[in-house]
């Protein structure tokens, strides 16, 4: 791969239909050029997106100054690679594409970045269908010929209590060795509920009106699934390259959200279902969303389900809800934010039966001590009877609980050190297009 000077990197966005493309730039970045080049369709989407980069700029405390130059119109994707064309090989390779919209054309985009040389940072997911799989399978192949760097936006892999779960369950004398687990009980499962309205950057969240359309934006089984099973793969068997044959699919299924009409408008603004939507509406003018997907599969032998529900608004009080488990032999490791945690993640380590507690304990606090060394402060304490069967609860200082919003950055981060460095691990590459073919075949056995 291309050795960058990383004072040359430009940023520029296609089509930017969801916010995620926006929180990229919730912050500046050292010797990151502060115009960024905006290719889409008039409309909408268009204005949201430049009004979230218009609050970061304008916010009282560290903002941003990004400039973006836009060009508007229905041939976008002929104009961004026409201008890629009059460009450099060298100028291209110093830019990324930065991606967050409409699933269903997203193929597409990343296909024109890679071929026109640029790098590509997608937001999840980047294929909803088999055909888009094949797609992702040809655009990786182009970025690996071209020497470009091309990934997806896996922000979770940075939530701090995920991160300590990933290496305690390296830690043998804590956790002990992986459990296999069988069908009916494995040994890792990761369930998430997302809710369609919520507040972003402290304002209420609009949604497009096609983000109900699973045709577009993707049914749940492959959507937020794609972080669930990133995570399995990258706590499992971390630093390791993958195979599609590691995985062996054995059940998915999907199922709807029920969204009222005033739900919708409330959500988007929108008074009446757009024609695209009114295939999936009822007879009691209520959109049956097909929502909701969990699959259970095997990686390399041991036993995983995933599942994810969306809702439309969360509780008072509440947000977006995960739970993580990992079962060893000599412990359980237990992330659960709910009530008791006041809907914040916390990590628990439950020690199995017939393990050796006082032996146990010393292996968890020699851990956390070497731990400590990055994230000082992390403790191990009583779990007081939050969760139950739990022996302790990793205490993790309020510093590092940054926020989902924060972790766009630190994504691209990553990115741009790669980028600096002139290489991406090979691993990252094989192991994106094992997790695309994991969702993929779920997808195919739900239907």
């Amino acid at each position: 791969m291309l050795n960058l000077m990383l004072a040359a990197i430009q940023f520029v966005t296609v089509d930017p239909g969801h916010f995620h493309a926006a929180l990229v730039q919730n912050r500046t970045y050292e010797g990151v050029s502060p115009n960024v080049l905006v290719y889409a369709p008039d409309g909408g989407d268009l204005k949201s997106h430049l009004s979230l980069i218009d609050q970061f700029n304008a916010r009282a405390e560290n903002p941003t100054a990004w400039k973006e130059t836009v060009y508007a119109g229905a041939d976008f994707l002929k104009k961004f690679t026409e201008d890629a064309a009059k460009c450099s090989a060298a100028e291209n390779a110093r830019k990324i594409v930065v991606l967050a919209g409409r699933n269903n054309v997203k193929p597409d985009y990343y296909l024109a970045g890679v071929e026109a040389g640029l790098n590509v940072l997608s937001d999840k997911p980047m294929a909803i269908t088999s055909e888009n799989y094949m797609k992702l399978c040809d655009a990786a192949a182009v970025a690996k010929e071209k020497g470009l760097f091309f990934g997806d936006i896996m922000t979770e892999r940075n939530e701090i209590t995920t991160i300590l779960q990933r290496e305690l369950s390296r830690v043998s004398g804590v956790y002990g060795t992986q459990e296999a687990g069988t069908p009916d009980n494995p040994a890792v499962t990761k369930v998430s509920i997302h809710h369609f309205c919520k507040l972003v950057n402290g304002k209420p969240l609009r949604r497009p009106g096609w983000y109900y359309d699973t045709d577009q934006q993707g049914e749940a089984i492959v959507d937020v699934t794609t972080h669930l099973v990133d995570l399995v793969q990258w706590e499992l068997f971390p630093e390791q390259t993958l195979k599609r044959s590691d995985v062996k699919m054995l059940a998915a299924r999907t199922w709807n959200t029920p969204i009222s009409a005033a739900d919708y408008e409330k959500s988007t603004g929108l008074k009446e279902w757009p024609q695209f939507l009114k295939k999936s509406v009822d007879k009691d003018n209520v959109l049956q969303c097909k929502a909701n997907g969990e699959f259970t599969y095997t990686l390399r032998g041991v036993h995983a389900k995933v599942s994810v529900e969306w809702h439309f608004m969360p509780p008072a009080g509440t947000g977006d809800t995960h739970y993580s488990l990992m079962r060893g032999s000599n412990s359980e490791l237990v992330i659960r934010q709910g009530p008791a945690q006041g809907f914040k993640p916390v990590l628990y380590v439950k020690l199995r039966e017939g393990a050796d507690r006082a032996r146990t304990e010393k292996a968890l606090n020699a851990a956390l001590a070497r731990i400590g060394e990055k994230y000082p402060g992390v403790k191990a304490v009583s779990a007081n009877g939050e969760e139950e069967g739990a022996t302790w609860k990793i205490d993790v200082p309020k510093k590092y609980d940054i926020g989902h919003e924060a972790h766009f950055s630190q994504v691209m981060q990553q990115f741009l050190a790669w980028m600096k460095a002139g290489r991406m691990p090979e691993m990252e590459r094989r192991n994106l297009l094992v997790k695309y073919h994991t969702l993929t075949e779920a997808w195919k056995m739900s239907r």
